[in-house]
């Protein structure tokens, strides 16, 4: 599930997917555009699933992706090891 959006329309503590791992922008710094080339864009992001460092740098208008993240409030249901059992306490 992910959506499509241009570089220049990212923000700070939003999402990207670099890598095809979902990341948490950290941040964002712009170059101003040369002679010959247009405006580029450098993203650090921290990912969300092993907190690894990541980094790109594109145009600003290039297109990148951008998880859909659906946060809801779920109670615990039980602990296996590394899996975790949750109820949505929504529906």
């Amino acid at each position: 599930m992910k959506e499509v959006a241009e570089v220049r329309e990212l923000k700070v503590n939003r999402y990207v997917i670099i890598d095809d791992e979902p990341c948490k922008i950290v941040s964002i710094t712009t170059s101003k555009p040369g002679k010959h080339g247009e405006a580029k864009a450098r993203i650090e992001a921290i990912g969300v699933f092993d907190n690894q460092k990541r980094s790109i740098v594109s145009p600003v208008r290039h297109k990148v992706n951008i998880p859909i993240i659906d946060k809801r409030t779920a109670q615990v249901i039980s602990i296996m090891g590394d899996k975790v059992q949750l109820m949505d306490m929504e529906t």
